[in-house]
């Protein structure tokens, strides 16, 4: 059962979505303002936010602000607001959805039926991505042993770490796949991420040099990440 924290102001607005999210079985948290909604986030770690932009003391903006400095929580934004810029600005926030009020019940379950899809499909292939493989890679002069946890590269052995070692297993078995910045975080080394974190961009830095010529195979996809280019 999806657990959603709802942080709305509007007492009778709050009932409502209650009951109807709570009728499709999710387990359902209300906070009516910023900062009890900061405190609930970290004590019931939600599958999915509601937020609601207008709320007393701290707004809907700074929460989810705040939110993005440690989670990758998945949230869709209430706003009263129409306009152009102010949508945009809520999704390069970190907003993965919005809704304009006034709004149907309709829309808003079902927006919430599908991000909670799209988290389910992340988090399958996640445990995918994550299961261990231990089938030898082979790719030019590059050897990759999962089982010995080697990797030469033409018949010399290359000293790598193990969070080097997991991130080009990951893009071997993926060749031509393009994975963000945050998804191979969350795989490679089990963390949310965070804006301005740098950890990716300098392993990958460090892969490319390790691997001499081969190592620009590994492509930069801008304002994506990064993809081992497909033989």
């Amino acid at each position: 059962m999806a657990r959603i924290l709802l942080v709305e102001d509007t007492p009778d607005l709050a009932q409502v979505m209650i009951r109807e999210l709570e009728a499709l079985g999710y387990d359902v948290i209300h906070a009516a303002d910023g900062f009890a909604a900061l405190q609930a986030h970290a004590a019931h770690a939600p599958d999915l936010v509601i937020l609601d932009w207008m709320l007393p003391g701290l707004d809907g903006l700074e929460v989810l602000r705040r939110l993005r400095q440690h989670a990758a929580t998945p949230v869709l934004m209430l706003t009263a607001r129409s306009e152009e810029i102010d949508r945009v600005l809520g999704l390069e926030t970190g907003a993965d959805d919005y809704l304009t009020k006034p709004f149907s019940m309709r829309e808003l379950l079902a927006r919430v039926r599908a991000m909670l899809r799209r988290v389910d499909l992340i988090q399958q292939t996640l445990l995918a991505d994550r299961s261990p493989d231990e089938t030898l890679i082979q790719r030019g002069g590059l050897r990759l042993d999962p089982v010995a946890h080697q990797v030469t590269l033409d018949g010399e052995a290359l000293d790598l770490s193990p969070t080097e070692f997991a991130l080009l297993h990951l893009l071997l078995r993926h060749p031509g796949r393009a994975f963000s910045r945050g998804y191979l975080l969350d795989t490679v080394w089990h963390e949310d991420y965070v804006g301005g974190d740098r950890s990716v961009d300098n392993a990958v830095m460090r892969l490319r040099k390790r691997l001499g010529t081969l190592g620009e195979a590994i492509e930069t996809v801008w304002g994506v990440g990064y993809r081992l280019r497909a033989e």
